[in-house]
């Protein structure tokens, strides 16, 4: 899975694609030569199987359980925001934490399968407190950006980083 970056595109407008620009010869074939060679040889999905594109889902993981010293609790999800660069904020207690991220992914079910194994994958390399995940928010970009504008749910992350409650 890909993760990208935050923010929506203003109402009314697809969502922007990258494509690639013929520019000449490589080697002795056209770029375009190899563009229809990779298309010839390429297997096609399976019937019924439809490709669907990736979609950024604004994700809120909350983990809970036994006191840890504040400067350990915050060291260690500095270090998981050094580990997962895509970290938005982080908020902490001595007892529960709050992260807040966006994931790149195929549909809810990839991305909260994601957001559920971050803690413990990186629970020995960011030596973070031993503590239990509590809740999980997942919502797609465009209900994240209209809660904001309608007044309900917790404002953009900002700013950024690790802060205490």
């Amino acid at each position: 899975m890909r993760r990208g970056r935050p923010g929506a595109l203003p109402r009314g407008t697809a969502e922007r694609t990258l494509t690639s620009v013929e520019t000449g010869e490589v080697g002795d074939r056209s770029v375009g030569d190899e563009r229809a060679e990779r298309k010839r040889t390429a297997r096609p999905a399976p019937e019924g199987e439809r490709h669907e594109a990736s979609r950024l889902w604004h994700i809120t993981l909350s983990v809970s359980g036994a006191e840890a010293p504040l400067k350990e609790v915050r060291r260690g999800l500095e270090q998981l925001a050094h580990d997962h660069p895509f970290l938005l904020t982080s908020r902490y207690a001595n007892d529960h934490a709050e992260i807040r991220y966006w994931e790149e992914a195929r549909d809810l079910h990839d991305a909260a399968a994601v957001a559920l194994r971050l803690w413990g994958e990186h629970r020995s390399t960011a030596k973070l407190p031993p503590w239990e995940i509590v809740g999980l928010e997942v919502i797609d970009r465009e209900t994240y950006h209209q809660r904001i504008a309608e007044g309900y749910g917790l404002p953009p992350a900002s700013p950024v980083g690790v802060h205490p409650f």
